[in-house]
C-alpha cells in the first residue's frame, strides 16, 4: 500500500497534533483544576461554594476528554513513550489518578448531605483534585525536560533507575508552581466570567493579578534557568526523519543550554514563549479594563504559549534520558509505523472536527453566570 503522506511529515503532524490535545486539555481542563484550587479562597459559605463549584458543573466531565485523547495519542503514536514513562512514572501517575478521582466523587457527593462537616470535607477533596493534578503535570514536564532517568539495552527493554522524590528536584518543582499560577489564573479568570456579580467573583479578581504576576515571574524562572542551567539534549551525527523506529540509532549528548538551539534555527518559535509572557499581560490589562473576555483569552493565550515553549523548546525529542542520552525518545526513532500514522490521521481528521463543534455547542447551550438563587432552587445543580 502506498501512502500518500512521508512517514517523516506523518511523525511531524503526530508530534503536532498531541501539542495540540496537551494544550486543549490545559486550556479546557486547565480552569476546572483552577476552580477547584481556588475553592478554599474565594467562596466562605456554602451557597458561595455552590456557586463556584457550579461554574465548572456542566463541562468538567466534557473537557477530561482531552487528558483521554492526549494519553491515547501517547499510547497510538508513540508506544515506546507511553511504556517508557507510564510505568518508571507509576507512583507519580498512582498519585495524579487518586487525585483526579477526588474531582468526580467530590462533584457528586458533596451535596449529597446537608451536614457541614460532610461538605467541608468534600471541598477538600475538590481543592486536592484540582491543586495536586496541576502541581503534578507541571512537575512531569519540568522532568522531561531535564531529562528522566531510564536507559534502554539492546533489546529494547527499558531500565528505570531512580525514585518517586528523585522527580522532586528543583527546576521540576518550579515548573509545577508555574502549572499551579498559570491554572490558578486560568480558574480566576473562568470565575470572573461565569460567577455572578458578588464575592466569589470579586475575590476571583482579586486573586487574577497575583497568579499573572507570579506565572510571569515563575516563567522568566525556567526560562533563565533553561538558557544558563546543565539542562538540554541534542542529537549528533546524521539523523534519518524517515528511518526505522529504534530508539537505539541515533546519538544523542546532553548538552547545557540545548534547548534554546531550536530558536535560532527557527525564530519563528519565539512566538510561543512571547505568547505565554503576552497572555499573562493581556490577562492584567483585561482585569484593569474590567473586560473579562480579554482575561480570559489573556489567560489562554499564556497557557497555549507556555506549553508550546516546552514542546518547541525540545523538538524532536518527546522523552530525553538523564542516565544514557542515547536512549532517549525522539520524533524520529519511536514512532509507530507509518501506516499506522496515516489511519489514525484520518480517523482523527473525521473526529476531531466532530469533538470541537461538539464543544463549542455544548459551550454555547449551557453559557450564563451562575447565580446564589440558581443553586439554591434549582435541583440539578450540583
Amino acid at each position: 500500500m502506498e501512502i500518500p503522506i512521508s512517514y517523516e511529515t506523518l511523525r511531524v503532524l503526530w508530534w503536532g497534533l498531541l501539542g495540540v490535545l496537551l494544550i486543549g486539555f490545559a486550556a479546557t481542563d486547565g480552569f476546572d483544576f483552577g476552580v477547584a484550587g481556588l475553592l478554599p479562597f474565594v467562596a466562605k459559605t456554602d451557597a458561595e461554594r455552590r456557586v463556584a463549584i457550579n461554574t465548572v458543573g456542566p463541562t468538567w466531565e466534557g473537557n477530561q476528554v482531552w487528558f483521554i485523547l492526549g494519553g491515547g495519542a501517547i499510547f497510538a503514536a508513540w508506544p515506546m513513550v507511553y511504556a517508557v514513562s507510564f510505568s518508571g512514572l507509576y507512583l507519580a501517575m498512582f498519585v495524579l489518578l487518586a487525585a483526579l478521582i477526588l474531582r468526580p466523587v467530590g462533584f457528586k457527593y458533596r451535596s449529597k448531605r446537608e451536614d457541614k462537616r460532610w461538605r467541608a470535607m468534600w471541598d477538600w477533596a475538590l481543592f486536592t483534585g484540582g491543586f495536586v493534578p496541576a502541581l503534578l503535570f507541571g512537575v512531569a514536564v519540568g522532568n522531561v525536560l531535564v531529562g528522566v532517568p531510564f536507559r534502554l539495552d539492546e533489546n529494547l527493554r527499558a531500565f528505570w533507575e531512580g525514585s518517586f522524590f528523585d522527580l522532586l528536584n528543583p527546576f521540576a518543582i518550579l515548573c509545577g508552581l508555574l502549572s499551579v499560577t498559570m491554572m490558578g489564573l486560568h480558574g480566576a479568570a473562568w470565575l470572573s466570567m461565569k460567577a455572578e456579580y458578588g464575592p466569589v467573583r470579586d475575590r476571583a479578581r482579586t486573586l487574577a493579578p497575583v497568579f499573572a504576576i507570579a506565572s510571569i515571574v515563575l516563567f522568566a524562572g525556567g526560562g533563565l534557568a533553561m538558557a544558563y542551567g546543565p539542562y538540554g539534549f541534542a542529537q549528533v551525527g546524521e539523523v534519518d526523519p524517515a528511518g526505522p523506529s529504534n530508539p537505539l540509532r541515533t546519538e544523542t549528548v546532553a548538552a547545557a543550554g540545548a534547548w534554546l538551539a531550536n530558536y535560532a534555527s527557527h525564530p519563528w518559535m519565539i512566538l510561543a514563549p512571547v505568547l505565554g509572557f503576552g497572555g499573562a499581560f493581556a490577562a492584567l490589562i483585561g482585569l484593569r479594563l474590567n473586560s473579562e473576555s480579554i482575561t480570559f483569552i489573556g489567560s489562554k493565550l499564556s497557557t497555549f504559549g507556555i506549553i508550546s515553549t516546552a514542546g518547541l523548546s525540545m523538538f524532536p525529542f518527546i522523552l530525553p534520558s538523564s542516565l544514557d542520552p542515547n536512549s532517549s525518545l525522539t520524533v524520529w526513532n519511536s514512532s509507530s509505523s507509518q501506516l499506522t500514522l496515516f489511519i489514525m490521521l484520518i480517523v482523527t481528521a473525521i473526529f476531531l472536527p466532530i469533538i470541537l463543534a461538539y464543544t463549542a455547542w455544548a459551550f454555547k447551550v449551557m453559557w450564563g453566570r451562575v447565580t446564589t438563587e440558581d443553586v439554591t432552587s434549582g435541583g440539578d445543580y450540583y
